[in-house]
């Protein structure tokens, strides 16, 4: 069986789906491995790495395509010159990459006609058995870790306490909002750096796991179901939002530092800086928005860009694990051999529609799409 590592054409994507080190693992499963050349440059590795690993190195992008019998990606299937990728794809291939389903349904639409078999890396479910296989949670993870050192980088002061012959320097008073992964390593990265941090997030239940990283959680009072399946933050009503806005506000004032995570699966991002409160915090103050990508949780906040609003610097990165590639590569490649080793006995891929990770993370398969909230989301969009 073939596996094919495709290069990434997104601008700006500097990561790669499999590293020399885990090609040579899938290479001891017993699977043929092609890499399109230069697909690792960006993450610090060469064509002949991957040789050495035991893999063939292949320059013409539709025939690695073609060919493949598992395609793995880092990002959704793009528009090459006057060619969709997707349609290089033969019947019947596997594709395994982050496909951003809810967002962008008709592309699973389009997989699905193309009858080829699409496991979505945003869809593995968060248990225990699937922990190593959650590509979500190491891309969060760096992202919360990069989002601290891009808030101190701009903030016109320094994290920690310092105590000097010319006085003492109070620390930074950093805000996290959202509790999720990327939350809790914002929390982590940002107490090791010296400042004192508070953090809030809808869900109660994540309160000792803030309290465990050292930061102190902001308790607002909510009346009404904050957690979804798989511990996930649910949408809530905008009653809601206007409770949790105006309970923040006093806080996010007075941080120096406020770090946004908060995201819905499948839904706009929650709005919980207005402008309003933006214009109280202090000059120099900075936001970084890790949500820009899907609305934002500032008002002021332009995806991909960094604006200054009444002092307050708010950046938005787009894509904050591709900054980092060679780290966020090597856990993704782990994340993708872990799948495929549980996908495939004996050298052959074997789709279990009881395992539950299976069943959740495979979106399309023999001509139909499969999961139930992307069905929802096509109708939507269909209109």
């Amino acid at each position: 069986m073939k596996i094919a590592v495709a290069k990434e054409n997104e601008l700006g994507e500097l990561r790669v789906a499999q590293v020399p080190d885990t090609v040579a693992r899938l290479v001891k499963q017993g699977f043929e491995v092609w890499v399109e050349a230069g697909a690792g440059i960006g993450a610090g590795y060469d064509d002949a790495a991957y040789k050495t690993a035991g893999a063939k190195i292949i320059t013409d992008s539709a025939l690695l395509w073609g060919e493949a019998d598992i395609l793995l990606k880092v990002n959704p299937p793009t528009k090459q010159d006057s060619w969709l990728e997707i349609d290089w794809l033969k019947p019947g291939t596997t594709l395994i990459s982050f496909l951003n389903p809810l967002g962008d349904p008709a592309l699973i639409q389009q997989l699905a006609q193309r009858n080829v078999t699409a496991l979505s890396m945003e869809l593995i479910p968060r248990t225990t058995r699937a922990q190593s296989m959650d590509a979500l949670s190491s891309q969060a993870n760096i992202a919360g870790y990069k989002s601290v050192l891009l808030a101190a980088a701009s903030l016109p002061r320094i994290f920690p306490m310092m105590t000097t012959a010319a006085g003492t320097i109070p620390p930074a008073k950093v805000l996290v909002l959202g509790a999720g992964v990327a939350g809790l390593q914002a929390i982590a990265t940002a107490r090791r750096l010296g400042a004192v941090v508070e953090a809030f997030d809808i869900r109660p239940t994540v309160k000792e796991e803030v309290q465990s990283v050292g930061a102190k959680f902001i308790e607002i009072n909510l009346e009404e179901d904050t957690t979804a399946e798989g511990g996930y933050a649910k949408q809530v009503s905008g009653d809601t939002q206007e409770l949790i806005r105006q309970g923040l506000s006093t806080y996010v004032a007075k941080a120096d530092v406020v770090i946004t995570t908060a995201q819905v699966p499948g839904k706009s991002a929650p709005l919980l800086i207005t402008a309003e409160t933006v214009a109280q915090m202090k000059p120099g103050s900075v936001i970084v928005d890790l949500a820009a990508e899907t609305g934002g949780n500032c008002a002021c906040s332009e995806a991909g860009k960094n604006v200054t609003y009444e002092g307050v610097t708010i950046i938005s990165p787009i894509n904050l694990p591709g900054t980092v590639p060679i780290n966020t590569s090597q856990m993704y490649a782990k994340n993708l051999l872990n799948l495929v080793k549980h996908l495939a006995k004996d050298g052959e891929l074997q789709l279990n529609f009881d395992d539950d990770i299976t069943s959740s993370a495979c979106v399309t398969h023999g001509g139909e799409i499969l999961n139930e909230r992307v069905k929802d989301a096509l109708l939507v969009v269909s209109g």
